[in-house]
């Protein structure tokens, strides 16, 4: 996985649009990131201070070729505020009615 900056990210990523505009997918995850590559154990683990800047780390894929880049949460929550949470159904509502 090649980590790029942002610029370099949003240019790569429209290629892999392009490339499967046709035909494929391409597949974009976003997590959250504290800079830590490496796992922390368990037991070592200590109650720290969130920093007031959280950032996420953005990820897209077509299958083979896999793209990352990291960013602040604070920025893309200005920039992404056309997007809608996804409604999901309750297993209750759904047997309820069959019934």
């Amino acid at each position: 996985m090649v980590l790029l900056e942002s610029e370099q990210f949003l240019t790569e990523l429209t290629r892999l649009f392009q490339k499967c505009r046709t035909s494929g997918s391409v597949y974009i995850t976003l997590k959250k990131y504290d800079g830590r590559t490496k796992p922390v154990p368990r037991k070592g683990q200590s109650d720290s201070v969130e920093p007031a800047e959280n950032k996420c780390l953005l990820r897209a894929t077509d299958g083979k070729k896999k793209i990352s880049t990291v960013a602040y949460s604070n920025l893309l929550r200005a920039n992404m505020d056309g997007l809608k949470k996804k409604d999901k159904k309750s297993k209750n509502k759904k047997s309820s009615a069959t019934q």
